[in-house]
């Protein structure tokens, strides 16, 4: 038969493995790339590179226009990809470009 102190160390060692196992699992979801065929993706006419932007059927987008120079990229301009709001839990290419583009102030 265990010990109570026993009990309580083996059971702080599988709340913590469950904890990092958690954190994993997320930090992996936080990784993936939004695809270009996802539903929110669509919607938004998104591109993984932007010079594949049909430009006559989105007048609004403009030479130089990038998910790395948009206000809502959450990454570093110098970055490949980085995080967007509009793709919760999943990163856009940092030479990407969507419908929602906004100039940075």
């Amino acid at each position: 038969m265990k010990t109570r102190r026993e009990f309580i160390v083996q059971c702080s060692f599988g709340v913590s493995a469950v904890s990092l196992a958690a954190l994993s699992t997320q930090s992996l979801a936080q990784g993936a790339m939004v695809l270009e065929t996802d539903a929110n993706a669509v919607g938004l006419a998104y591109k993984a590179n932007a010079t594949k932007v049909a430009k006559a059927k989105y007048p609004k987008y403009a030479a130089g226009q990038a998910c790395n120079s948009c206000a809502l990229y959450q990454g570093k301009a110098a970055d490949k990809a980085g995080g967007c709001p509009l793709f919760a839990g999943k990163q856009v290419a940092g030479a990407g470009w969507c419908s929602a583009w906004a100039k940075k102030a």
